[in-house]
Parts: C-alpha cells; structure tokens; sequence
C-alpha cells in the first residue's frame, strides 16, 4: 500500500515537472524524491513520468492518475474537520423511526428546522410501528423513534422525551353523529392490533370494560389512514388520538366523548444511551422545540 507521504510527492512532482522544485517544494532533496518515484512505479507497474536530461512529462498513465491522486489527498485532509463535526453532532447520519400519527402534529415542522440548522446531517426517515421500531433498535436500524402508547407505559430500556399526552376521540360515520355515547360503544370497533401498540390497545378495551360494554371487534388494520378509510365505509367506529383529527376523509366525523376513564395517548421520542452526538444533538433539538411550543411552556 502507497502511504499519503508519497502520493503527495508524485502529486507535486506531477505539477512543477522539476525535481528539483518539487523537492524543495516538499523540504527535501531532489535524491530521496527520485527514488520515491521510483518505487512508486515499481509498485503500480507502470512508467508514471518519462524523464530526459532536459525534461520531466508525465506519462499517460501519469496524468490519468494525478486528478485521482489529488482528490485522495483533498479526501484525506478533510478527514479531521469530518471527525470533528461528527463528534460535535453537526455531521454524520441519523436513522429515525416514526409512527404515522405523529406526522399530523408538530414533528414535520421539527425534521424541516433540524435540517436547516444541520444540513450536513443525512436524515433517514422510516415509518414504522412500535414493534417494528423495537426490533429495528435491536438490529442497530435505528437511532431514535417517535412512539405512541398508553400514558406512562414507554418500552423499557430507554432513554426518552415526553412530546405529548392527548385524549383519544372516536372516528364515527357522519350518519351515526347523532347517536348516543354509549349507542357508539355498542357500534363494532375498529382497531389496531395488539401487537403494534400493547398498552394503548389495553387502555381501549379496558375502557369498554369500564362502560360495561362488550368489545366487537369489526376489523384490525395497522395504519391510521386506512382505519380512517374503513370508518368512512361505515364498517364500524374507531379510537385514534385527537391529533388525527387533522385527518379529514369525506363521511368521517370526530367525537370526544365525555366519560369518565377515557383513553389517553402519550408520544415519546425514545433512544437508546450512550447515543452518537448527532442523535444528543436531535434530542436537543426537539428539546428547544418543546420549550417554544405553547403545550411546552
């Protein structure tokens, strides 16, 4: 392997055609540079200059190789200044996981600000449910996630940010907006599997136990935007957090009720610790956020 030392040399060379004013170029004498070239040649196998008693050219090979060589070298010396701004957390890569709700509140506002202030930073966005986000943590996938669950019920394991804590309202039919609270409980639900979110799932269910009310399940389907759609085929009712109101679909209504053991959704950004600077950096970020935000303040 040629060391950097020596493609600068060939590079200087490559330039000033001169031994001589390459050699005090690179504080050397022209003997030591010679002998560099020439076990540079040696090593690639080729004639890099074609040398006279008058004259130094660069072969052909030569010049196809001295735009790369300079581009090496131009690698190389910014190879601090990388490091540098990746240990401050302004370079780098951040991979982050978020659930569909959460875009329809503050975090596409978050992402377009942090790209702004880091625009070294190459943001990877994959949008995933709880436990697809769990097993991407697991296999080194992800950085940091936006997550939903059931108030004070975050995964284990850890490090996280409380963005919000919201009420959960019904999607109903605009043709049943006139029926009672507990006429909509009796409606056939639709819902969200189990899997992708434990503790919010309980927390409904729990809630129909609470009204004395038996749970009919109609259908389960695992993003928002498609419940939404199937409570506009008047398929059956839905819970989603109120911040999916936002969510407007021709024939769907939204109702907050007013009893006693609503379900509640809490969103957290999650992140395990000891994190690289540019995911602290995020944090921080959304942290600021947070502070200027009316629900912050």
């Amino acid at each position: 392997m040629t060391d950097l030392r020596t493609w600068r040399q060939f590079c200087v060379l490559a330039r000033e055609l001169h031994f001589g004013r390459a050699a005090q170029r690179l504080h050397m004498t022209q003997p030591p540079l010679s002998l560099a070239m020439q076990k540079l040649e040696q090593a690639l196998g080729v004639t890099l200059f074609e040398r006279s008693r008058r004259s130094v050219r660069l072969s052909a090979a030569g010049a196809a190789l001295l735009p790369q060589a300079e581009a090496l070298l131009a690698q190389a010396e910014a190879l601090p200044a990388v490091a540098r701004s990746a240990a401050a957390g302004i370079s780098g890569r951040l991979r982050l996981g978020f659930v569909s709700t959460v875009g329809y509140g503050e975090m596409p506002q978050w992402l377009r600000q942090f790209r702004e202030r880091f625009p070294e930073v190459a943001l990877q966005l994959r949008e995933a449910t709880l436990d697809v986000q769990l097993e991407a943590f697991d296999r080194d996938e992800l950085d940091a996630g936006f997550v939903i669950h059931a108030p004070d019920a975050e995964p284990a394991g850890f490090e996280t940010l409380r963005l919000s804590e919201e009420p959960m309202v019904l999607a109903h039919a605009e043709g049943v907006g006139a029926a009672s609270p507990k006429a909509l409980l009796d409606a056939p639900l639709i819902i969200f599997p189990r899997e992708i979110a434990p503790s919010l799932h309980d927390a409904v269910l729990a809630f129909y136990a609470t009204q004395g009310r038996r749970v009919a399940i109609a259908q389960e389907a695992i993003q928002m935007q498609t419940i939404v759609n199937l409570v506009s085929s008047g398929m059956g009712v839905a819970w989603v957090p109120r911040s999916v109101m936002a969510l407007q679909r021709a024939g769907v209504s939204y109702r907050a009720l007013r009893m006693p053991g609503l379900p509640r959704c809490e969103t957290r950004l999650i992140w395990r610790a000891p994190a690289a600077p540019v995911v602290d950096g995020f944090v921080a970020h959304v942290r600021q956020a947070l502070r200027g935000s009316p629900e912050g303040k």
